[in-house]
Parts: C-alpha cells; sequence; structure tokens
C-alpha cells in the first residue's frame, strides 16, 4: 500500500518473554496468549499473527466465558442486552476482551502486563479496568487477571482463557480426531453440566459411571466434547489442575486457583478442516454458559471492589 512504509501485524504488537526452557508470545490483541513453547515444542496450538485468531485460541475470555442465552440477562432487577455474534445458536459468547487493543503496561524479558478498560459496551457498561500479567518461571506460565470496578454500582464478572492444548500432530481434518483419541486428559470434577442443542446449561448430573468421569487419565475416545464440568478438585495449595498427555510424551498441566470453578472442554470434532485446531481446547473458567442469567459462581463486583484470578499452564516430558 503506498506510503505506508510498516504496519504491525493485525493482532498488533507481539510481547516475546522467555525463561528457562519456556517460550511465550502474548499480542495486544485482547492480551492473547499466541504461542506457549516447552523445549521447543508446541505446548498449545499458535497461530498466524497476521491473521484472524482461528478459534479462539489462546484468548482471555472476560468479562463472561462461553455463552448467554439469547444475548440478553438479568442482573440486579435490570435487564441488558448483548449483539449476537453466534448466530446459528442465537447466543452473545466470549465477552468482548479478546476484541480490543490492550494498552502495555509494564514488560521485561520474563513477564508483560497490559491492561483494558472497559469500554461503554452495549450490554455491559459498567465501568471496569482490567490487568492482566503473564509471567514464566521454572514451573512454567502464570497468568494473573485483575478486574477492579470503578463504577457507583455492582458489576457481574466470570473469566476464562481458552488455549488449544497442542496434541504434537499437525494435520487436518479427521486425522486431528484420531490423533485427540491417543491423548489422555484428566479433569478433576465430579460434575458434569448438562446442556441443550444451543450448548446452554439445562442442570448437571454427578460424572460417576458416565464417559465424563476424567478424574483419572482417560482417553479422548468418547469424543465429541464441547462440555462443561464443575464441583472441581482443589488441592492444599488451593489449586485445581487438569491434564492433557500426548503420544509423544508431554504432558501439559494447567488450572487456577480457587476461583476456578469449572473446566470446559472441546475437541473441536465436526470443525471445518481449515478452523479445526490440531489439539484440545481445556478451558479453566470461573464460572461456565450462561452464569449472567443463571447467577453460578457468577462474581460480583462492589463499587471500588477487585477480583483476581491465577491461573497457569505448565509442560514436561517423561512423565
Amino acid at each position: 500500500m503506498s506510503g505506508i512504509q510498516h504496519v504491525p501485524p493485525r493482532s498488533g504488537q507481539q510481547f516475546t518473554i522467555t525463561h528457562g526452557d519456556y517460550t511465550a508470545v502474548i499480542t495486544e490483541l485482547g492480551a492473547t496468549l499466541r504461542k506457549l513453547t516447552y523445549q521447543g515444542h508446541d505446548v498449545i496450538v499458535p497461530w498466524n499473527a497476521d491473521q484472524p485468531v482461528p478459534c479462539t485460541n489462546g484468548e482471555l475470555l472476560i468479562p463472561f466465558p462461553n455463552r448467554i442465552q439469547n444475548g440478553t440477562y438479568t442482573f440486579e432487577d435490570r435487564t441488558y442486552t448483548l449483539p449476537i455474534d453466534e448466530h446459528e445458536r442465537h447466543t452473545a459468547i466470549h465477552g468482548y476482551g479478546y476484541r480490543s487493543f490492550w494498552k502495555l503496561e509494564t514488560a521485561d524479558e520474563q513477564s508483560t502486563t497490559l491492561s483494558w478498560r472497559v469500554p461503554g459496551i452495549v450490554g455491559y457498561p459498567f465501568n471496569l479496568y482490567v490487568t492482566t500479567t503473564y509471567s514464566l518461571k521454572d514451573d512454567g506460565l502464570h497468568i494473573e487477571v485483575t478486574a477492579q470496578n470503578l463504577d457507583n454500582v455492582d458489576a457481574p464478572w466470570a473469566l476464562a482463557i481458552h488455549p488449544w492444548i497442542a496434541n504434537g500432530f499437525d494435520g487436518f481434518g479427521d486425522e486431528i480426531d484420531a490423533q485427540n483419541a491417543q491423548c489422555r486428559v484428566t479433569i478433576p470434577a465430579r460434575t458434569h453440566v448438562k446442556v441443550d442443542d444451543d450448548l446452554i446449561p439445562q442442570g448437571t448430573e454427578p460424572v460417576e459411571g458416565t464417559k465424563y468421569d476424567l478424574r483419572k487419565p482417560t482417553a479422548l475416545t468418547g469424543q465429541p466434547f464441547d462440555d462443561a464440568w464443575t464441583d472441581v478438585e482443589h488441592d492444599s495449595h488451593g489449586l485445581t489442575t487438569a491434564s492433557f498427555e500426548r503420544p509423544d510424551g508431554m504432558r501439559v498441566r494447567l488450572g487456577g486457583d480457587r476461583t476456578i470453578t469449572s473446566f470446559q472442554m472441546c475437541t473441536g470434532t465436526g470443525f471445518a478442516p481449515e478452523k479445526h485446531p490440531s489439539g484440545v481446547a481445556i478451558e479453566p473458567q470461573t464460572a461456565y454458559a450462561n452464569a449472567f442469567n443463571s447467577g453460578e459462581d457468577l462474581i460480583v463486583l462492589k463499587p471500588g471492589s477487585s477480583a483476581k484470578t491465577s491461573m497457569f499452564i505448565s509442560a514436561e516430558f517423561g512423565f
């Protein structure tokens, strides 16, 4: 284009951090985790910085994860209407933080912090200031998200991160599903969330005796999955940890602190080949789908208060 000397990638500036065996790349667009490697191997499915994010890869889902039925919700006796952006299911999906360019606050070799002041969004007019810090340590990637309510009214809040954990295979279509079936997943949760055809929750059920019992390492032969699990188990340090074991000998662990109350997992089965990541999405969440309506695990931010969630992703070979 004549007269333009240089333009950044469509996902904005790229912030690369490194420590030991790990390297991560975070984008200005959405404070999105675009790439994470361990000993040179992809831990998550990366994507081209100059192309649209292919399948929510690595995005932060704020101020709500997953879907809101019909794009409407009632909070403290007032009804709000959000734009419909998943038309086939008539839902609002995955919030708005991923659509905006965030502001760089601090950066060094091992960490970066970006911020987002929530604009006047139709259907979410609440005045929040959000910061996200990505930092690499010996034990992997740590992600800390803090939301502060600058308003004089309560605000609803929930979040997740949406990494596609790489299965170590670079393929397309049904071949990806076959590779996923050779992987094993552990999700430490006692309850499965039942959904309707639009993936809106319709109650819960115990995982005991069903294909949804993933409390021990389980081969992904029962796919497809696009499901949430709740009643998650936290250890003595307050952490909940899911794991993904690959045929190449890598095990990926991810989870978060006590604010993480559920996991969503999507195998991508049936996705168009060009949009089917070579892996499985495993998403730590503070609340599952339609929380703005159900109130289930919803965080209510009082004026002047803050909410903080800490998450992590780590990898190892030879487990």
